[in-house]
C-alpha cells in the first residue's frame, strides 16, 4: 500500500492548470443531468423542513453553510483528497481502505442508501464509458465519493477543481431540493448560492489540514432529520 502524505495532497491541490476538455469533463461530472439519481435525495433537508426547523431562506442558508463548514471540511473533502490521490497512482488497496471508511461514516440507513445508490450508478456509468480505473475497481459496495474520485483521476482533473466541483454539485442539489420544498422562488435560491459560494474555497483550504485520524464528524441535527425522514408519512424525496 502506498502512503500518501499531507504534503502530497497540498502539492496536488495547488495545481490549477487544466485544458478546456478537462473543464468540460468536470462540468459533465458535476452536471445535474448526470444519470446517477442525485436529484432524488434531500440529505435530511426534507425532514428538517417537515420538523419545522427550517422556515425560510435564512434558515436554509444557515443549514447548508453549517453542513459545508463541518461535514465537508472534516469528512467529505478529506476523503475525496485521499481517494483522488490513490486513484491517480492506481493504488487500489488504498482506494479500498478509504472507500470502507467513507461508507462506515454514513450514520443513517437513508444516508448510506443514498451513498451506495449514487456511487453504484456513477461507477456503472464510468464502466459503460470504458473508463479503465472503473473497470479495474473491484471492491463493492462503492461510495459516491470514491466513484467521483475515480472519474476525476481518470480525466486528470486537478484536485482543487475536483474538490470545488464536488462541493458545487452538492450545493446545487440542495438548492434545487429547497426550491421544491420551500416557497422560496428562484431568486432566493440564487441569493443563497451567492452567500455560500465565497465560503467554498476556505472550506477546501481547511480540509487540507485534517489528519487521517481526524476524518469524520457527526452532525446530530442532520442525522436526526434523516432518521425522521426515513419514516415521514408524505415526502417528495427518496428514503
Amino acid at each position: 500500500m502506498m502512503i500518501i502524505t499531507r504534503t502530497d495532497i497540498r502539492m496536488a491541490i495547488t495545481t490549477t492548470d487544466m485544458s478546456v476538455l478537462q473543464w468540460l469533463q468536470l462540468l459533465q461530472l458535476t452536471s445535474p443531468s448526470l444519470p446517477i439519481g442525485g436529484f432524488a435525495w434531500s440529505q435530511g433537508l426534507e425532514g428538517a423542513i417537515e420538523q419545522g426547523w427550517l422556515k425560510n431562506e435564512t434558515d436554509f442558508a444557515a443549514w447548508v453553510q453549517g453542513v459545508m463548514e463541518h461535514s465537508f471540511a472534516w469528512q467529505e473533502l478529506p476523503l475525496l483528497q485521499r481517494l483522488h490521490q490513490a486513484a491517480s497512482v492506481d493504488d487500489f488497496d488504498l482506494l479500498a481502505h478509504w472507500n470502507d471508511i467513507a461508507l462506515a461514516l454514513r450514520e443513517t440507513s437513508e444516508l448510506r442508501q443514498e451513498d451506495l445508490q449514487m456511487g453504484g450508478a456513477l461507477l456503472k456509468l464510468l464502466r459503460d464509458l470504458q473508463v479503465p480505473l472503473a473497470l479495474q475497481w473491484q471492491a463493492q459496495p462503492t461510495s459516491y465519493v470514491t466513484a467521483f474520485a475515480l472519474a476525476s483521476a481518470h480525466h486528470r482533473i486537478a484536485l482543487l477543481q475536483t474538490c470545488t466541483g464536488f462541493v458545487w454539485s452538492w450545493l446545487e442539489n440542495q438548492i434545487a431540493a429547497a426550491l421544491k420544498l420551500f416557497p422560496l422562488g428562484q431568486t432566493a435560491g440564487q441569493r443563497v448560492f451567492q452567500q455560500i459560494a465565497p465560503l467554498i474555497e476556505p472550506v477546501i483550504e481547511r480540509s487540507l489540514r485534517v489528519q487521517d485520524d481526524e476524518i469524520g464528524i457527526s452532525l446530530p441535527g442532520l442525522v436526526l432529520a434523516s432518521m425522521q425522514h426515513e419514516e415521514q408519512y408524505s415526502r417528495l424525496f427518496r428514503s
